[in-house]
């Protein structure tokens, strides 16, 4: 019998079976996957819109039109955003942490955004609040206007993109149970003081996760936008409709300039969240290693 190990045993101990050929086929398929659906396409919009260099770059970002879609799509971001994280927040406390009737109806809707069109989703804004909508004539009495306008692009934006908080928090809340929510009541705090010093301390890196995906989400959104826009140059268009014009009209050089922030986002978002990721690993490791509280004895009685 050997005295050395098989390589079967070998690959057992590293933590796979597979043979090392397999790994670097399966590691290379991945690398020209992303090569071919990733850095080429990044790349590409960053090439076009310094052809005609950084001169040219500048004036495309500069134009009003430009600036009106890089407002609008910031205020719209800033406003979704919180909307979400307020929602995101109280639905996955709600789910994770109690039980009532109509719990999976509850979470059924959450993901309802993910199994619709964003473009069917801002058609059902258009029969709401349209003009010839079920609102729209009290709507239009009361000189308020919801489609082509920002509160359109707001509620759109905020109906695709609110299945994210919660659900980056759902499970997390799952996971770690109620046992200290409990302990925090029964020493006497109450629902804010738990929330703030048990059960934030413990989602903090979920929720920064969610906020970010969110975000990324909001500013990038196009179908459901472009439903309810109404593509008005300098009043609703935001930085994604701003492109499709600009291609259309065979301004190259400016369209993927704008297209070149989104793409800078997108970079942004991904260096956030692995910072995001590296620093709750680091927590919990560092967590993990700390040594168990021993007990303290009991005062002797006198």
């Amino acid at each position: 019998m050997s005295g050395g190990t098989s390589p079967t045993t070998r690959r057992a101990r590293a933590g796979t079976t597979e043979a090392p050929w397999v790994r670097r086929v399966l590691i290379g398929v991945a690398l020209v996957f992303l090569l071919l659906f990733l850095v080429l396409p990044l790349a590409a919009v960053f090439t076009e819109a310094l052809r005609k260099g950084l001169d040219a770059y500048l004036a495309g970002l500069r134009e009003p039109d430009a600036w009106s879609a890089i407002r609008l799509t910031l205020i719209t971001a800033a406003i979704s955003v919180p909307l979400n994280l307020v929602f995101g927040v109280a639905a996955a406390w709600c789910i994770a942490k109690f039980e009532f009737k109509g719990k999976a109806f509850l979470t059924t809707l959450i993901d309802l955004p993910f199994s619709i069109s964003p473009v069917v989703a801002g058609l059902m804004y258009v029969l709401v609040f349209g003009a010839n909508g079920w609102l729209g004539p009290w709507l239009a009495a009361h000189d308020i206007k919801i489609i082509f306008a920002v509160p359109g692009i707001v509620l759109a934006t905020v109906f695709v993109t609110f299945p994210f908080i919660a659900r980056e928090l759902i499970p997390l809340m799952q996971a770690q149970g109620n046992d200290e929510e409990q302990a925090a009541v029964v020493l006497g705090a109450n629902g804010w003081q738990t929330f703030w010093h048990v059960t934030l301390p413990n989602i903090k890196w979920g929720l920064l996760y969610g906020v970010i995906l969110c975000n990324a989400r909001a500013m990038g959104e196009f179908g459901a936008v472009s439903v309810v826009s109404g593509h008005i140059r300098g009043q609703t268009n935001t930085i994604p409709l701003h492109v499709e014009i600009l291609y259309n009209e065979y301004q190259s050089v400016a369209a993927f300039a704008a297209a070149s922030l989104l793409a800078l986002l997108a970079l942004v978002t991904l260096v956030i969240k692995t910072v995001a990721e590296w620093m709750s690993e680091r927590e919990r490791k560092a967590a993990a290693a700390l040594p168990p509280e021993r007990p303290q004895p009991a005062p002797a009685l006198r």
